[in-house]
């Protein structure tokens, strides 16, 4: 592509800084005020006091570049480092990007924005991935991949590179939650080694600023269908001598909760609606009378039970709707087909007629109680009969107005705004 000679009388080391030096200032230069892509790759490195480890990776990255004979850059997104981690950047020819917003997800976004390349593989300054052997991503990203996943379960994991508890259970729990969530292709959700389209990911508007940010570039990546592939990854032990900045059971917390939190499919549709049709059933099997199960009988407390569980039911399920709405609403969710199509039909009209009716025989049901108590002249009831009325009635009352109650709010959710 091009080619910079260095004439330097030390052949070792110091001259292959010098001329990563004059390679990078040459790409620098490159960049027009305009902000128009003119490298095709930036390697980005978050940054905070990785100064034991950031130069070996700095120098690995370099060297992928230049044979890879690419135009590109390394960028270090320094995060507040104390131990002269900057300095080390500079001095090896590294672009130094300050974020001044803490956070593992903060840097590489400050990183992803500053970038010049077409192209960005982000990694770890550790030491525990191999920033020299880029070829395999440059090449998926050449064929049109928006984002290349590094998977350490298929490139290896070597001794003492990520605890048991990790590799047993964390990364694998989280990787088949959001699998099982989001339809993703991925099989290493958390793998800190990955390439992308520069474009694609700043279109997906990624807005958490801490480790859970590796999920959500998944999670929008695979919700928005962006083109995703994987290349076997190999994990080394981590190249420095204090422990890491991630926090297992925290981080592993942080990790869950945004797929949880993301998916109201999973957190409120799919539990609430079982509740719901458990509930149902439970109230029709009842409300004749005591039924038996072998020695055990179950009446009315039973009967109870199943309207709590329709009430929560229909609690959650109106959740997943206001959830799913405004998350769409305020472009964090794609629109979803399925749900313009529902709301074709169910309508703050559909919505308030159902619920109406509902109340209505709420009313009707606990007027037919009232009648029932005043044949006793207002003493003492059977529970186990008048409460098979009681129950079902208050059901209906308290179903009807949320109902009711929902529909306003729903609409109110799916106003259009400027």
């Amino acid at each position: 592509m091009f080619e910079i000679n260095i004439l330097s009388k030390d052949t070792g080391k110091s001259s292959i800084v010098d001329r990563d030096r004059e390679w990078n200032k040459y790409m620098a230069e490159q960049t027009n005020p305009s902000g128009e892509y003119t490298l095709e790759l930036s390697i980005l490195m978050p940054c905070l006091n990785e100064a034991e480890t950031l130069e070996i990776c700095i120098e690995k990255a370099q060297k992928s570049l230049r044979e890879l004979d690419i135009a590109g850059e390394v960028i270090i997104a320094d995060n507040g480092s104390t131990d002269g981690s900057q300095d080390i950047a500079t001095r090896m020819g590294a672009r130094v990007v300050p974020v001044a917003a803490k956070g593992y997800g903060s840097a590489l976004m400050g990183g992803i924005i500053a970038a010049r390349g077409v192209y960005i593989i982000m990694g770890d300054a550790d030491d525990s991935y191999n920033f020299s052997n880029l070829g395999f991503f440059v090449n998926k990203l050449r064929e049109g991949f928006d984002l290349v996943m590094g998977n350490r379960f298929q490139g290896g994991i070597k001794p003492g590179a990520m605890p048991p508890l990790h590799k047993y259970l964390g990364n694998p729990v989280l990787t088949w939650v959001g699998r099982l969530f989001f339809a993703s292709p991925v099989g290493d959700f958390h793998c800190g080694l990955r390439g992308f389209r520069r474009d694609s990911i700043l279109k997906l508007d990624l807005q958490t600023t801490g480790m859970e940010f590796a999920s959500e570039m998944v999670v929008k990546a695979s919700v928005y269908k962006l083109r995703i592939t994987e290349i076997p990854t190999v994990l080394s032990p981590d190249g420095r001598s204090r422990p890491p900045h991630l926090r297992t059971w925290r981080d592993g917390w942080r990790h869950l909760r945004f797929l949880l939190l993301y998916s109201p499919r999973w957190l409120f549709l799919y539990p609430g609606t079982a509740l719901m049709i458990w509930g149902l059933i439970i109230v029709v099997w009842l409300l004749p009378g005591t039924q038996k199960i072998g020695s055990i009988s179950f009446d009315v407390h039973t009967l109870l039970y199943g309207a709590i569980a329709i009430l929560i039911g229909f609690q959650a399920v109106t959740f997943a709707f206001f959830t799913k709405i405004f998350a769409i609403s305020e472009k964090f969710l794609p629109e979803d087909p399925k749900l313009n199509k529902i709301f074709r039909y169910v309508t703050l009209e559909t919505g308030l007629i159902v619920g109406v009716t509902l109340i209505l025989i709420g009313i009707v049901g606990s007027f037919l109680s009232l009648t029932i108590w005043s044949e006793t002249a207002f003493g003492s009831l059977d529970p186990s009969k008048t409460l098979r009325l009681v129950i079902p009635s208050l059901t209906c009352l308290t179903v009807g107005l949320q109902m009711v109650l929902s529909s306003f709010f729903l609409s109110v959710l799916s106003l259009k705004r400027r």
